[in-house]
């Protein structure tokens, strides 16, 4: 294991981190997450370093570095300290399907609440308790479903990509609108002088006007992800 993962285990997954020199510890690993998730909420992941997190504790940047070894491991904590616990249940007799949709739609406020999640959970990295947490919980919601282990890996896989794939599109459109009104608006300017070369999608635009049929691309796909499983799972039960 390389020394940047040896030290986000230990940051994420040991005892709390004291300095090993200096006077009596002024800060904690959980104020200095605090203050990069701040930089990261305001102004992205990019604008995170440091001295910007070491500035806004009112510290150097070299005490700093007392209790935190460099960036990357200070977007770690960041991570498990944004992404908090994961969504509680709602009783064992919760049904598989309820129990996904919910742990979906929770995943979903997460990237809402913190854009710059999308930027850092990406790539081969250290994951820490809560952040396997929310795996584990959504795995479990398939237990005695009949499907293997890997087919669960699996179905979990694909409704976190579906998520993200919604958060993505809605941190590209920005606050002025949800991805798929700005997306349809677009089009629509663009079928209003071409429309007659594209048919189809001029009549799916304007159904979809009609019936207000918009930013429902998260709930349709989760939908459409959960029916595709309850048909893996009859078939299992067969």
């Amino acid at each position: 294991m390389s020394d940047e993962r040896s030290e986000a285990v230990r940051l994420l997954w040991g005892p709390p981190t004291k300095p090993s020199r200096g006077p009596r510890p002024a800060l904690d690993l959980d104020r200095i997450a605090r203050a990069g998730i701040e930089v990261a909420d305001a102004e992205g992941l990019a604008a995170v370093s440091m001295q910007r997190v070491a500035g806004l504790l009112g510290v150097t940047k070299m005490a700093l570095y007392r209790y935190m070894p460099g960036k990357a491991e200070l977007v770690a904590v960041m991570v498990e300290t944004a992404i908090d616990e994961p969504p509680p249940g709602k009783g064992p007799r919760q049904e598989w399907r309820d129990r996904l949709g919910d742990w979906a739609r929770h995943l979903a406020t997460v990237f809402h609440r913190h854009p710059w999640l999308l930027d850092a959970t990406v790539g081969p990295r250290v994951m820490g308790p809560r952040e396997l947490g929310w795996m584990e919980q959504a795995l479990a919601a398939l237990d005695g479903t009949g499907l293997t282990g890997a087919e669960r890996m699996d179905a979990v896989v694909l409704l976190a990509g579906h998520v993200r794939g919604i958060a993505l599109q809605a941190r590209a459109t920005g606050p002025a609108g949800s991805p798929e009104a700005r997306f349809a608006a677009t089009l629509g300017q663009l079928m209003r002088t071409h429309g007659e070369r594209y048919p189809a999608l001029t009549a799916a635009l304007a159904s979809a006007a009609r019936s207000g049929g918009q930013d429902q691309a998260l709930e349709f796909g989760l939908h459409r992800i959960l029916d595709g499983l309850g048909l893996l799972i009859t078939e299992r039960s067969d």
